[in-house]
């Protein structure tokens, strides 16, 4: 959920529109493997790459800019102030709210997934019993491709985590 807010923030701030305006989510781990889910990235229901592509630069440079600025921005975070905890505490504050007001709310959170075999996040439907759908997003190929490895590098960490837990 965080890393979709701060793709909607960085696509809002290179489109000049407010980032509750961009539709985009990012989905596997919480990490360098996340997948940003550019195929249904909106602003107004235009996608977010026809709007890009009017600003005179190549969409692929401005794609990789924002996917990195995405998946190192915690470190970017830390070294301007020091610490990362309101973005992670906004985070939590909305997450609480849906579970307690049974909200059923659909969000971008991490559940297992019995399909990729590992917890990870999708779009998921929060409510009072925690999450209580997943499901996967229409995606483009290289999208799911992306996610499958995603769900890989998770499954290989859970893995070597419970390795060194029984040795």
């Amino acid at each position: 959920m965080i890393d979709s807010l701060r793709s909607r923030v960085q696509l809002a701030d290179r489109l000049k529109v407010r980032p509750r305006d961009v539709q985009a989510m990012v989905v596997g781990e919480h990490g360098t493997s996340e997948v940003l889910l550019w195929s249904s990235a909106t602003v107004g229901g235009i996608p977010v790459t026809d709007l890009l592509g009017q600003h005179g630069r190549p969409v692929e440079d401005i794609r990789r800019e924002v996917e990195s600025d995405i998946r190192y921005a915690n470190i970017t975070i830390i070294d301007g102030t020091g610490a990362s905890q309101y973005g992670i505490g906004a985070v939590s504050a909305r997450l609480v709210e849906a579970v307690l007001r049974d909200e059923r709310a659909v969000l971008p959170v991490a559940a297992y997934s019995s399909r990729r075999k590992v917890t990870l996040s999708l779009s998921s439907v929060l409510g009072a019993g925690g999450v209580q759908q997943m499901h996967e997003p229409i995606m483009a190929p290289e999208e799911q491709q992306a996610l499958a490895k995603s769900a890989k590098v998770l499954r290989t960490a859970a893995e070597q985590a419970i390795a060194i837990g029984t040795t």
